[in-house]
């Protein structure tokens, strides 16, 4: 859960204090610009998901930006959990009508309009709390635990804004949603460590005899292949067993779906074909893997 700093970061809420009021037109066009600015991170925004949704995910996406930027970003290191108090408090007043600043007047209106569940958007400020106080998790189960706040809500809502509200299917988008944070972790080893935070469980470094010195000094030895390949394969097991909402949920958000499903499955390929050397290489998709992706779903090939 991390973002890039910016000088026009929406957590500065004091530069709205001059704008009195906002329209809803006006608040949604807001959410769209912090959408747009941070385009790599929304792939929610795409195109394939119906036009009358786009709007609704913009709002999640800024509210979720917002409170990320609490979470992360430097000049917030000394408020952290007092920023995120006062995000969730403008949202119990966006729920009751009371909104003023501009993302909080568009997922106002999102909430009321598609009566939203407000639980998953307090769920995702709970992961950004935890992000907030927690550097170390014992448990790859701490990790599940974690992922059910920070990113299985934004597939829920997500499908809940595309008109899909069925259990069976947040289920399936749990698997994903949470195969993706995991690959997140993974993929990031190295940018994390340097930022203080350790995704790797400890219960699982231990096992293998790689310590938290191996790690900050970006050690990629067998030990640490030991480590990192069960649970690129605990990952890619989430995968599979989320594949099958790619095919119940038709259209465009069916095809986004299986889309960043196997963009997911790309980095972790990625990772094992690199031998696990996640410091020195960063596993990504390249452009030529996103034609391919794109075509090979299209296809419904794998």
């Amino acid at each position: 859960m991390r973002s890039a700093v910016s000088p026009n970061s929406l957590t500065s809420l004091e530069k709205h204090s001059t704008k009195e009021k906002w329209t809803v037109d006006e608040a949604y066009h807001y959410c769209w610009g912090v959408a747009r600015s941070h385009y790599e991170n929304f792939p929610v925004a795409s195109w394939f998901l119906p036009r009358a949704a786009r709007k609704h995910i913009a709002a999640v996406y800024a509210f979720a930006r917002g409170a990320d930027d609490f979470a992360d970003e430097p000049e917030h290191r000394d408020h952290r959990i007092k920023g995120l108090d006062r995000w969730r408090e403008m949202l119990i007043d966006a729920v009751r009508g009371q909104a003023h600043h501009p993302v909080f007047v568009a997922l106002g209106e999102s909430i009321r309009s598609l009566s939203l569940p407000v639980p998953l958007l307090d769920d995702l400020l709970t992961a950004f709390q935890m992000d907030a106080v927690e550097t170390r998790y014992e448990r790859f189960e701490d990790l599940l635990e974690y992922s059910r706040y920070s990113a299985n809500p934004v597939g829920r809502l997500v499908l809940w804004i595309c008109g899909h509200r069925e259990e069976n299917l947040g289920r399936l988008s749990d698997a994903i949603c949470t195969g993706l944070q995991l690959t997140n972790f993974w993929q990031d080893i190295g940018l994390d460590i340097r930022r203080g935070r350790v995704y790797l469980p400890s219960k699982e470094m231990a096992s293998t005899g790689y310590t938290l010195e191996d790690l900050r000094n970006e050690v990629p030895d067998d030990r640490f292949r030991r480590l990192l390949q069960p649970l690129v394969e605990r990952t890619r097991e989430l995968f599979h067993a989320g594949r099958p909402l790619g095919r119940l949920v038709r259209g465009g958000p069916g095809f986004e779906i299986r889309l960043v499903c196997r963009g997911g499955q790309t980095i972790l390929d990625r990772i094992e074909q690199a031998d696990y050397d996640v410091f020195h290489r960063r596993p990504k998709i390249r452009t030529r893997d996103k034609v391919r992706l794109f075509l090979g779903t299209l296809s419904g090939r794998g």
